[in-house]
């Protein structure tokens, strides 16, 4: 997910990783945004490439640049108009990565994410910033994974299977109860209130499509 504020380590650091995505969604379309990426499976495999100064002919980043480059997405996001409560938490021993915060509506959400990727972004123009990825109306989200350009085919084959051991988990909770969405994947919670989608973070990355959902909720 290279959209997502710390999925640069993704790129850098190919390797098992666990993604867990939520999003808390009021009625009144504002709510809270929760982002974990989870390479505690692969520590030792990252540690040996954090000491070497290039893999493949590509300059590995030290560790202190890794820190820098998070805390520059946090103070990013936190300046975005209908963004607050920006909170980010990183294991560097266990190399999880947790970034949460609080928005107005989902546009405000949607928007700032954008304005960061596309900052940081070497192609300003990809078609992905013209797609709407979040709406809400106040009964109805839709919620997509943007396409970019998928990194995946430039790894080697050891890399992409290990992307295939990890899992992605994408939950959106709400106030009231679900009536029903559209994804075929997707499980309703036991109270109605939460959809989970279960994916493998490789499937995501080579078919975005595999979180796509349209959930509409009870009056």
């Amino acid at each position: 997910m290279r959209i997502l504020l710390i999925g640069f380590l993704m790129l850098t650091l190919s390797s098992c990783v666990d993604i867990f995505d939520e999003i808390i969604l009021h009625p009144d379309g504002s709510g809270t945004y929760k982002y974990t990426v989870n390479m505690s499976a692969s520590k030792v495999k990252i540690n040996s490439i954090l000491a070497l100064d290039s893999v493949d002919g590509k300059r590995v980043p030290k560790l202190p640049e890794i820190k820098e480059k998070i805390e520059l997405y946090r103070s990013k996001l936190e300046e975005k108009e209908g963004i607050s409560n920006v909170k980010v938490e990183a294991n560097y021993d266990d190399f999880i990565f947790k970034i949460s915060c609080n928005f107005d509506n989902v546009a405000d959400l949607q928007n700032g994410i954008r304005e960061i990727v596309k900052e940081e972004s070497k192609d300003k123009n990809d078609p992905a910033f013209d797609e709407n990825w979040l709406s809400w109306d106040g009964k109805i989200l839709t919620r997509i994974t943007p396409n970019f350009q998928s990194f995946i085919h430039k790894l080697k084959a050891e890399d992409q299977e290990k992307l295939k051991e990890g899992k992605y988990i994408s939950v959106s909770r709400f106030d009231k109860p679900v009536s029903k969405c559209d994804n075929g994947q997707a499980q309703i919670s036991p109270t109605k209130t939460a959809v989970l989608i279960k994916s493998s973070t490789y499937s995501v990355g080579t078919n975005p499509s595999v979180l796509k959902n349209t959930i509409t909720i009870s009056n």
